[in-house]
C-alpha cells in the first residue's frame, strides 16, 4: 500500500485539473529556461492574467530575484517539488521566495501561517533539503483594486504559470499541496 503522502485524489474537475491536463500554455509564457538566470529572466518578464508580478514590479523586486535566484540554486539537487496554489501576500510577494515569509528569511515584517507551517513539517520529516517548493501560479492573484488580499487564480493563470512547473519539474517527483 502506498504511502499516505503518495496517494492519489480522484480526479477533479478542477481549473488546475483542467490546465495540466489541457497541454496548452499561452505563448507569451512558454519558459525556454535552461539556467537559473534565464529561468528568473522568463519569470521577471511573465505577465500571468491579474496577477502582481513581484519579481518585476516594486522597489524590492530586485531583491526577491536575488533571494529566488540564491533560493533556486541551494535546491538544485531537490528530488522532491512540492507546488502549492500560488503566493500570498504575506508570503513570497514580499520575500519573493515560495512558501517563505520575509519574517522567516530577516526576522522582521510580516509572517505567513502557510509558510511557517510548511517549513516547520519539512524540518521535522527531515526532508528540507530534498524539497524544491514552487507555486502552480508564481505570482500573487489579488482581488481588484486590494494588493493585500488573496484570490484563487483563474484557469488562464494557471495555464500561464504551468511551464514554470515544468521547467522545475524534470527530474523530480511531484506532489501537490494545498
Amino acid at each position: 500500500m502506498a504511502r499516505s503522502s503518495e496517494r492519489r485524489a480522484p480526479p477533479t474537475n478542477s481549473a488546475t485539473t483542467r490546465a495540466i491536463s489541457s497541454g496548452s500554455c499561452p505563448p507569451s509564457v512558454r519558459v525556454r529556461a535552461v539556467t537559473v538566470a534565464s529561468f528568473i529572466v522568463e519569470l521577471a518578464s511573465a505577465r500571468i492574467g491579474r496577477t502582481r508580478n513581484f519579481y518585476r514590479d516594486g522597489e524590492r523586486a530586485a531583491l526577491r530575484r536575488q533571494r529566488l535566484r540564491a533560493y533556486l540554486e541551494d535546491c538544485h539537487g531537490a528530488s522532491l517539488l512540492l507546488v502549492g496554489e500560488a503566493p500570498g501576500y504575506r508570503g513570497a510577494r514580499v520575500s519573493g521566495v515560495p512558501f517563505t515569509s520575509e519574517r522567516q528569511l530577516s526576522g522582521s515584517g510580516p509572517a505567513e501561517a502557510t509558510a511557517t507551517i510548511v517549513r516547520r513539517v519539512l524540518a521535522e520529516l527531515d526532508l528540507s533539503e530534498r524539497v524544491l517548493l514552487w507555486n502552480l501560479v508564481p505570482t500573487h492573484p489579488h482581488r481588484a483594486g486590494d494588493p493585500f488580499s488573496n484570490r484563487a487564480p483563474t484557469r488562464t493563470e494557471i495555464e500561464a504559470g504551468r511551464p514554470f512547473v515544468e521547467a522545475l519539474a524534470a527530474g523530480r517527483r511531484v506532489i501537490a499541496v494545498g
